[in-house]
């Protein structure tokens, strides 16, 4: 019988350090920066009642938003690609394959996960309710790209860098290119990261007709098409940094991240595959976490 230990590990919980760290910057700058434009405003709401209550009710909608959307994301994808990842031999110890968790229960764990985003979207405004039925067809949507195109990555780029301006969104109800910026930074950075992980899968893909970057390219090919992405995100990162005037602190934050992208572009190579979970978990991870407790210590002191 399926446990929440197997749920957790159908979703990989834990790799929820990836975009949720930049979803807290999106909520913080949102706080201590909002557009002069802004309507629907967390701070208006916050200088009026003087209530850290309403800070931590609003904070707590947004990490709430972030899992059940990645919750329905990947419940999705794993019962989409059952019968692919039955035939991997990487991935069939996943829990559908292993007949662990039903489809039809992961199927049921999808809607409900998708249900609660949007009604939990009810709660903190107009924008963001209205809103997430399209970023919910984007992070469902992934599923489907490796059918059909190379630049599947890119998309599940795409859906995590809805973190820093949702969560943008969720504080001002307004857009800026502030926040948009940061946003750029996660589809550049998970875009190129995930090319990485694929290529352990880039013979199985190829064999089975699935799209990917190291399926069409190679690995050694694919290796550049994942540093000029992640050259993208430092760019991303560093216009920020200068277009949000932000300060040294940032910008200790920035060496961190930049150097954790240079280190997994070093431990991975085309002949050599052994370290890139150690890539793609440990540096990734370490990189979102500090980055973000850099840029809202930033925020905090000089907002």
């Amino acid at each position: 019988m399926a446990t929440i230990r197997h749920y957790l590990s159908l979703i990989k919980f834990s790799h929820t350090i990836f975009a949720m760290p930049f979803a807290l910057i999106g909520f913080f700058l949102g706080w201590l920066r909002p557009p002069a434009a802004s309507f629907d405003s967390l701070l208006d709401k916050f200088q009026e009642n003087q209530q850290w209550g309403l800070l931590l009710k609003y904070l707590g909608l947004v990490i709430l938003c972030m899992i059940f959307a990645r919750s329905a994301a990947m419940a999705f994808n794993r019962y989409l690609d059952r019968h692919i990842d039955a035939k991997n031999p990487r991935t069939a110890v996943r829990e559908i394959p292993r007949g662990i968790i039903a489809p039809k229960h992961a199927l049921f764990f999808t809607i409900l996960n998708g249900f609660f985003f949007v009604f939990t979207c009810s709660f903190i405004n107009r924008v963001c309710f209205y809103l997430s039925p399209l970023a919910l067809a984007v992070v469902l949507g992934y599923s489907y790209t490796k059918r059909f195109t190379a630049l599947s990555h890119l998309v599940l780029g795409l859906g995590l860098s809805l973190a820093p301006i949702g969560a943008y969104l969720a504080v001002t109800g307004a857009f800026d290119l502030l926040p948009l910026l940061f946003s750029a930074a996660v589809l550049f950075w998970v875009s190129g990261f995930d090319i990485i992980y694929s290529l352990q899968d880039e013979e199985f893909d190829r064999g089975q007709n699935l799209h990917s970057i190291p399926a069409r390219l190679g690995k050694a090919k694919a290796l550049v098409v994942s540093a000029l992405l992640h050259l993208f995100c430092v760019a991303s990162i560093v216009g920020a940094g200068i277009y949000g005037e932000f300060e040294w602190l940032y910008w200790g934050g920035c060496a961190i991240f930049v150097a954790m992208l240079i280190y997994q572009h070093a431990i991975v190579r085309p002949d050599d595959l052994s370290r890139v979970n150690l890539a793609f978990m440990t540096a990734n991870g370490i990189a979102s976490v500090i980055f973000a407790v850099f840029v809202i210590a930033d925020l905090f002191i000089n907002s």
